[in-house]
C-alpha cells in the first residue's frame, strides 16, 4: 500500500519475526508521503495500553475516535523510519486536537528550542 497520508493511522510490521502488525502514525511531511519514489517514511509506533499501565510523560493514548479498536500508546520519544512497502491498511487519522498534543510531545522531548 503507498497511498497514505501524514497523520494517517496504520498498520506496520515493524521487524519480520514480529508476530502481528503494530498500529503506527505516519508523521512524515505530505511531500513525502505523496512521493512513491521517497522509498522511507516516519512513524510513531503503538502498542496496546493495558488497563494498568501508566503512560510516560512522552506517551500519548488514541482510541476509537482515530480509527483504533481499542486504546493504545504512541510513544513521542522513539521516531521509527521504515520502509513504505511495509505499510499495510489505514485503520483511521488522527484528530487535530491530538495532533498538536503529539507535536508539544515530541518538542518537550527532544527539546527542542523554538
Amino acid at each position: 500500500m503507498t497511498d497514505f497520508h501524514q497523520w494517517d493511522v496504520v498498520k506496520v510490521r515493524l521487524r519480520p519475526d514480529d508476530r502481528d502488525e503494530h498500529p503506527c502514525i505516519v508523521i512524515s511531511p505530505e511531500e513525502i508521503c505523496a512521493d512513491g519514489r521517497k522509498a522511507l517514511v516516519n512513524i510513531l509506533a503503538g502498542t496496546t495500553r493495558r488497563p494498568a499501565a501508566v503512560p510516560d510523560a512522552a506517551d500519548v493514548t488514541l482510541n476509537g475516535a482515530d480509527g483504533l479498536e481499542r486504546p493504545t500508546l504512541f510513544s513521542c520519544a522513539h521516531i521509527h523510519q521504515i520502509n513504505r512497502g511495509k505499510v499495510t491498511t489505514t485503520l483511521g487519522r488522527v484528530g487535530h486536537e491530538r495532533r498538536r498534543q503529539i507535536g508539544r510531545k515530541i518538542i518537550a522531548t527532544y527539546r527542542f528550542a523554538l
